[in-house]
């Protein structure tokens, strides 16, 4: 029974994803998540007590794979400077989908909302920041990964998509940051 119920978790917030991605976070609710997965809305209620619950469940999700992504790269990057940095550089490269967008976007709709969703950003945040700060030459990885959030930031909220190659270009900036700034 476990994993029907672990199916199920995951078949909803599939659904939720496709309706924020389709409709934008004004457009997820129970109802919608229940007609996108075709099952009840007692189904998506039993799991997910509110819009509120079902939307932290979706960041949640997001963040854990995105975190998940980012440690994949920082393990292959163990052999580099400061591998937490050169990781997230690396992840970065693979650009932002549509899911990710929307996601995004229904979490900065959230964000002045929702206590619990500026703790999330707060905590991830603060992991980052920590990461930087761990490795080899701390303040230029500071000032790298700051570059590397603008990037990323800027691309997420779709205020602008750069081609491949410029994405490329920009990261190899991001690294040159690093490898430059000054030792104190």
């Amino acid at each position: 029974m476990g994993r029907i119920r672990k199916i199920m978790k995951d078949d909803i917030l599939d659904a939720a994803e496709r309706v924020v991605v389709k409709l934008g976070a004004a457009g997820l609710s129970i109802d919608a998540v229940a007609q996108e997965a075709g099952v009840s809305k007692s189904t998506v209620v039993y799991d997910h007590k509110s819009k509120s619950a079902l939307l932290e469940a979706l960041i949640d999700r997001r963040m854990k794979i995105e975190i998940e992504r980012q440690a994949e790269e920082v393990a292959k990057a163990k052999d580099m400077p400061h591998p937490e940095l050169f990781g997230r550089i690396k992840a970065a490269e693979q650009g932002i989908t549509d899911a990710d967008r929307a996601v995004s976007l229904a979490i900065s709709a959230s964000v002045s909302q929702e206590e619990k969703v500026q703790q999330q950003m707060r905590d991830w945040t603060l992991a980052d920041l920590e990461a930087m700060s761990n490795g080899p030459k701390p303040e230029a990885a500071l000032m790298a990964y700051l570059a590397l959030t603008g990037v990323y930031v800027t691309e997420l909220f779709a205020f602008h998509q750069w081609t491949e190659e410029e994405r490329a270009n920009i990261l190899n900036g991001v690294r040159t940051i690093y490898a430059t700034y000054p030792d104190k």
